[in-house]
């Protein structure tokens, strides 16, 4: 069962495609949080919705938000589909201990071995405004993601 909205947002600290340390506290005051749970990468969906938020950065990641994406994929493999589809924004790394993020959300699937599509909005004080989640290979409703940003930040 998923995080629920009004509860704290659990704290991580996960590994960029860039090798690089992002913690959710990092923002903590400063921004709030659209986090990003998707199966794995390389596959049709995640591309689709990772390419949504690359093609319309600037609503998903600006002054007041950030965006922060998380798979079960290792930080090398993001690099590479990073590289590839011209992702400019965190991808983060659940690898080891695997799903533990995910599993903290409540987002990860069990038989599967992969996180299901969570999506999140943390405002700045680290309580979770927005908490919705599907199965793998349903797309998600991203116009949500960004109304509910709209009514977040402001």
């Amino acid at each position: 069962m998923p995080i629920e909205v009004g509860a704290q947002a659990p704290n991580f600290t996960l590994k960029d495609q860039n090798n690089q340390e992002v913690a959710l506290a990092d923002f903590k005051g400063r921004k709030a949080v659209l986090l990003v749970f998707y199966p794995l990468a390389f596959s049709g969906t995640c591309q689709g919705e990772l390419a949504e938020i690359r093609d319309n950065l600037p609503e998903y990641a600006n002054d007041y938000v950030q965006v922060l994406t998380v798979s079960v994929d290792s930080a090398y493999s993001h690099k590479i589909w990073a590289e590839r589809e011209g992702y400019n924004f965190p991808l983060l790394a659940d690898f080891w201990p695997h799903g533990a993020v995910a599993q903290a959300y409540g987002v990860f699937n069990d038989t599967r071995g992969f996180a299901d599509r969570g999506t999140f909005v943390i405002d700045k004080q680290g309580v979770v405004r927005y908490a919705h989640t599907q199965g793998p290979g349903e797309a998600r409703d991203q116009k949500t993601w960004r109304d509910t940003l709209k009514e977040t930040i402001f």
